[in-house]
């Protein structure tokens, strides 16, 4: 600056001279871009189909969820739905806050709607409640409830505090039962909105994602988005 190469707007920068967001600064005439730490990680809601994988490239040129969203930012999937799941997908443009909504320690609450081929018996509702044994080890429903159904299929709602891989699928094929369709619909507070079509997306506003945030870094001091 003392050197009169930086200039802002079009004019040579001086010494505690204040800018703005939109203020135009350059180095010896180069454009000098910069992002703010201070920004707040965004928040992206997906309607998922069935028929997706939530990955970037296939090698089976199978469609994924990254050709349906903005090119910018750099998306980041939290957790995954895998290719017969639909249904709420989060997505944020923050590796950290992504690694945070995926950590065991947040109890994060996944719901889910599952349609099965049969109806859970007492015993194996409560199998499913206490826990069941999986190769990847215990796992447990926090909630399940009957939501009806027609003939032999019928729908539970379910939630679970974790997102290992088919965890639900692989639960109901445990107590003897197969799921042929699975739903997920909310996300800790983030619940899939009825409007949301499949294939499309919304992003949370700036105020909700911040509370979320707030509601995950509270007391974790040095960990603290």
């Amino acid at each position: 600056m003392l050197a009169g190469r930086v200039s802002i707007d079009g004019r040579v920068a001086t010494i505690g001279q204040r800018i703005g967001d939109t203020s135009r600064l350059t180095v010896d005439g180069r454009p000098l871009r910069f992002k703010s730490e201070t920004a707040a990680p965004r928040i992206l809601l997906y309607h998922k189909p069935s028929g997706e994988l939530v990955t970037r490239h296939d090698p089976k040129s199978r469609p994924v969820v990254f050709d349906r969203l903005p090119k910018t930012p750099q998306w980041i999937a939290v957790g995954r739905l895998d290719f017969n799941t639909s249904g709420l997908l989060v997505l944020t443009d923050s590796g950290e806050l992504a690694n945070q909504l995926m950590h065991p320690r947040n109890q994060i609450e996944r719901e889910y709607l599952v349609r099965v081929l049969g109806e859970l018996t007492g015993e194996q509702r409560g199998m499913l409640m206490r826990g069941v044994s999986l190769d990847d080890g215990p796992a447990r429903f926090e909630q399940l409830n009957a939501r009806g159904g027609k003939g032999s299929n019928r729908w539970y709602q379910v939630v679970l505090r974790e997102g290992r891989n088919r965890e639900v699928r692989r639960m109901f094929e445990a107590a003897g039962l197969g799921v042929s369709r699975l739903i997920r619909v909310r996300f800790g507070p983030f619940s899939l909105p009825r409007d949301l079509w499949r294939g499309r997306w919304l992003e949370v506003p700036a105020a909700e994602a911040a509370a979320f945030i707030r509601s995950l870094t509270i007391g974790k001091g040095a960990n603290a988005l």
